[in-house]
């Protein structure tokens, strides 16, 4: 999920790479250590770049691509020569080399770990990614997990807790150096069970996000949508619901 500043929730896809293949993994089952903990509910049959022109033709803006770990660097470039300026890339971005994939054809990074070294919160590493592609084309990650009755940014594809909260004051903070925010619930995320209802409110389906949001909360379905196997959400709904959107 994505938060703007606008009045009505739009739909957003995603494509997450993994070995240069899209998957839709169940969250937290990511581990650099043991990959046999991977569970994945979908392994498409498709090229990365099919999903990047499905968008494109829908435009269907604002769609990130997720790079999970090492394999997936040439994929992530296929999709952005299909669709240039129309993706977001997020995934081992740093301030080395956040330019290159902005010049690479992304219309905005999005960075996460190397926000937080020694699972610590940089406001230097901030200001300097900030500061070498511009506020308006950085997107910070505050993929996070629960603990209690809080919400704590997870690294590391959310194997690693950091020492930020999601609050108002953290989101406050972080929002002078970028654009926009992109929150995975890792605990519901891949599992087909709808959103974290506590942690939009705090902050299964685009209604119930635009009404506990007050529209400043876009989604991204991931493993419930049918071109990604999905039973529950049909790619074509979310099309005609972002149509009526932008029709408003």
């Amino acid at each position: 999920m994505t938060t703007l500043p606008l009045s009505r929730t739009r739909f957003r896809p995603c494509i997450d790479l993994h070995s240069g293949q899209v998957k839709q993994i169940v969250g937290g089952s990511l581990n650099d250590k043991d990959e046999s903990q991977l569970k994945t509910n979908f392994v498409s049959s498709e090229p990365p770049c099919y999903y990047a022109k499905l968008y494109k033709d829908n435009v269907l803006t604002g769609a990130h691509v997720i790079k999970l770990g090492p394999g997936n660097d040439e994929a992530a470039k296929e999709c952005l020569r299909t669709w240039p300026d129309g993706l977001q890339i997020g995934g081992g971005i740093t301030n080395e080399n956040a330019l290159s994939w902005i010049e690479a054809g992304a219309a905005k990074v999005i960075v996460t770990s190397y926000l937080f070294p020694g699972a610590k919160f940089s406001l230097e590493r901030l200001k300097a990614v900030s500061n070498i592609v511009g506020k308006d084309k950085l997107v910070v990650d505050v993929s996070c997990r629960r603990r209690g009755d809080e919400w704590v940014v997870a690294m590391d594809k959310w194997q690693t807790m950091t020492d930020m909260k999601v609050s108002r004051e953290s989101l406050e903070l972080l929002a002078e150096y970028c654009s926009e925010f992109l929150v995975h619930a890792a605990d519901v995320e891949g599992l087909c069970k709808g959103i974290d209802q506590d942690l939009v409110k705090a902050l299964d389906d685009l209604r119930l996000v635009e009404k506990l949001s007050g529209g400043k909360v876009d989604l991204t379905f991931g493993s419930a949508l049918d071109v990604f196997g999905g039973k529950t959400v049909k790619f074509d709904d979310c099309v005609t619901w972002n149509m009526a959107v932008n029709n408003a």
